[in-house]
């Protein structure tokens, strides 16, 4: 069963980590999202659910409005081959989460580890990072600092390269 927000929530408060959340409709898509510029500060994100052809999965995170070049990114990331985007199924198992709602957070599920994290170098040149917490009804704000303290906690010791173009 995947962890609640509150679980979530309350996990980062059990490790010192202070995040600010907001609520609002059901965001389905950067564009959606890109509604609330000026509401939220910092850098918000776009997250891709990836799987190479030994199955094995990656969680990329970068700016919303970033361009990334799937069919080159397994040579940036360690990926055996080409990759594709993994499976509904394979999401909600690994991260607790639907597409639609895919987010940096989802590691908290992944207890066996079977995900790895990739978040790109100019993501990381933002003070405050947004990801939505387990749902799209709302946005978390996390410092850059905290991002990989989390990452860590969870078992998830996260790749920092540039994925982006």
């Amino acid at each position: 069963m995947p962890k609640s927000p509150q679980a979530l929530f309350d996990y980062l408060a059990e490790l010192g980590i202070p995040v600010t959340t907001r609520q609002h409709p059901p965001l389905f898509t950067v564009e959606e999202s890109q509604s609330l510029r000026g509401e939220i500060p910092g850098a918000h994100t776009k997250n891709l659910f990836l799987k190479d052809r030994k199955d094995r999965h990656f969680l990329v995170s970068v700016e919303e409005d970033a361009r990334v070049d799937l069919k080159s990114i397994h040579h940036i990331i360690g990926a055996s081959g080409r990759v594709s985007f993994g499976r509904p199924d394979r999401l909600m198992d690994y991260l607790g989460v639907s597409p639609g709602a895919v987010t940096l957070f989802g590691v908290v599920n992944d207890i066996a580890g079977e995900v790895t994290v990739v978040l790109d170098e100019a993501l990381m040149a933002h003070e405050i990072i947004n990801a939505h917490p387990l749902h799209n009804e709302a946005t978390t704000s996390i410092a850059r600092a905290d991002l990989p303290r989390f990452l860590e906690a969870t078992g998830h010791e996260p790749l920092i390269l540039k994925v982006s173009q």
